[in-house]
């Protein structure tokens, strides 16, 4: 149901969808209940639509950009600002550097890396989490960590190389079944060719040399070939572009990968874990 509060709460991003869509829609002639109609919505939707009311869904962005932006992309553009502004605040700045990005290289201790996580992953630990979070909310978070994916296909994609602690691979989230789901999605994914899975073992602190103790981190190769760091815990977050500080992860990282097991032993491992050892 359209909210009269959405008017002054609605992001630049939507109004100007609206704007766009309204003149769009009257350059072609048609009512609000005929392009409702194109793209499987009422009259009455598109009218909240263009007064921000009820901001376009996601849904009704495809419909636009079929109908109205006749291979523009403006539409197309829009649902990446509407995704990106969907996120937390703190992961905002990230988000945006993510999705463009020419390489991804990342640390994980105490859960599967979100670019990584399988819908029922995803799902059970936001239901989970602390605060309790709504029905509501909890499915606007799925949607959008899953939208995230898109980097794995960008033109070209990106490189991306993930290290994951093996104890993330042992903590059950949501139930058995959730997460024999998401280590068989884990097995896949470390199969394409644009993407290096490793595995951190348990016991490799007994050889008295652990690189990771400091906790999960990212870096990042931008498309203007920039290179940044990014941290987060206990919902804060940081975006590190300072040259020595990210070097310094840099060095970090090569250390875990070299610390953790080889590609192949880690596919095994995670086969394994998932009850799919040959």
């Amino acid at each position: 149901m359209a909210r009269a509060e959405n008017k002054e709460t609605v992001s630049p991003t939507m109004r100007y969808v609206a704007a766009i869509a309204r003149l769009l829609r009257k350059q072609k002639g048609w009512s609000q209940e005929e392009l409702g109609k194109k793209i499987g919505f009422t009259g009455s939707a598109i009218s909240a639509m263009e007064t921000c009311a009820q901001p376009a869904s996601d849904q009704m962005l495809v419909g636009l950009e079929r109908e109205l932006g006749e291979g523009s992309g403006i539409f197309e553009r829009a649902r990446e600002e509407v995704r990106v502004e969907k996120f937390p605040s703190r992961f905002k700045d990230f988000v945006a550097f993510e999705q463009k990005a020419r390489s991804l290289t990342m640390y994980e201790v105490l859960l599967v890396n979100g670019l990584f996580q399988t819908e029922g992953y995803a799902r059970a630990l936001f239901a989970g989490g602390f605060p309790q979070m709504s029905d509501e909310r909890v499915e606007e978070l799925v949607d959008i960590r899953m939208a995230r994916k898109a980097v794995f296909d960008h033109n070209p994609p990106a490189v991306i190389e993930l290290v994951v602690d093996e104890s993330a691979l042992l903590r059950t989230i949501g139930s058995a079944s959730i997460m024999r789901e998401q280590l068989l999605h884990l097995a896949a994914m470390a199969q394409r060719w644009n993407v290096t899975l490793q595995v951190m073992p348990l016991n490799q602190g007994l050889s008295g040399q652990y690189a990771g103790t400091d906790g999960p981190f990212t870096l990042i190769e931008t498309d203007q070939h920039d290179h940044l760091g990014y941290m987060e815990g206990q919902r804060e977050s940081q975006v590190i572009s300072d040259p020595a500080k990210v070097s310094a992860l840099t060095q970090i990282y090569a250390k875990i990968r070299a610390q953790a097991l080889g590609p192949r032993e880690s596919l095994a491992l995670i086969e394994r874990l998932a009850g799919e050892e040959q």
